[in-house]
């Protein structure tokens, strides 16, 4: 009698924790759903499983690049993103051939658009990307930037354009701390008097390997670093690092100007660094 009542508690706990056949089959099918996005899922539980983890993070990743960086086309254009790498921000153009800045995530704060083959830089390029701090040209084949190229660009701290063919420099934004145009084909008529005189957060000038005659006027007081090493300098007068007339004046942030490779003799322009920390480097004799 005891075997009996015992045979019978295990069937009717059988019974009660047993899954309903119809929930059971709802939910295996939700889930393969989810997993293979309809996709007739494979026979071998562990290719499913594989395959299915890979399925999953390629959607993930599509759709993270679709949240983070939404892709930008034009007609019969490859979106930016797509082409390029778009990161946190940060669009990588790097050895891909473009010929033209590419339209950009409006959210992007930095651009790196090296040795490639771009031309020019016209003024809606950066119309409606407000955000950018930091552009990189460097290695292309830029001879022309239109005037109001970077007009907009409130932010934007680092401009290089070094290893290029410009002729002349645009207008530059404000903000800017550095400015690199080094290994162009630059002569003084190409830069404007007051190109750099209200830059006044400016520390890093690079303008060396190019064809100046001249120093650049009204060089900023936030200057530290100066290079102009490799140009066509031939003569500078006493206002060109200093103040004639104010002998008490001392340009201290400057912690370096290279003048070397430069056809002039800087022994015979004494007074022209007596506002300096140190001597600038170059040929005295």
């Amino acid at each position: 009698m005891r075997t009996l009542q015992t045979t019978l508690i295990f069937f009717l706990l059988v019974h009660w924790v047993k899954p309903d056949p119809t929930t059971s089959q709802t939910l295996r099918t939700e889930a393969f759903e989810e997993i293979w996005d309809y996709e007739e899922p494979p026979r071998a539980g562990k290719a499913m499983k594989k395959k299915g983890i890979m399925t999953v993070l390629h959607a993930l990743q599509k759709d993270e690049s679709a949240t983070e960086q939404p892709a930008n086309k034009e007609d019969g254009e490859m979106p930016t993103c797509l082409l390029c790498v778009c990161l946190s921000g940060s669009v990588y153009c790097e050895e891909t051939d473009i010929d033209a800045v590419p339209p950009l995530p409006k959210e992007t704060n930095y651009l790196y658009a090296r040795f490639n083959k771009i031309k020019k830089i016209t003024a809606k390029d950066f119309a409606d990307i407000p955000n950018l701090r930091r552009l990189d040209f460097t290695g292309n084949l830029i001879e022309d930037i239109e005037d109001g190229a970077f007009s907009r660009l409130s932010l934007l701290e680092e401009l290089t354009l070094a290893e290029n063919r410009l002729l002349k420099l645009p207008a530059l934004p404000s903000k800017l701390t550095l400015f690199n145009a080094r290994h162009n084909k630059l002569k003084s008529k190409g830069i404007k008097a007051n190109t750099f005189k209200k830059l006044n957060n400016l520390s890093f000038l690079y303008l060396d390997h190019n064809e100046l005659e001249s120093v650049p006027p009204h060089l900023p007081e936030s200057l530290r670093i100066l290079h102009l090493q490799f140009n066509n300098i031939a003569d500078i007068t006493d206002d060109t690092f200093c103040k004639s007339n104010d002998t008490r004046y001392i340009r201290s942030r400057v912690d370096e100007i290279r003048l070397e490779g430069n056809p002039i003799l800087l022994g015979k322009h004494p007074n022209s660094f007596i506002c300096l920390k140190r001597l600038p480097t170059g040929t005295y004799y």
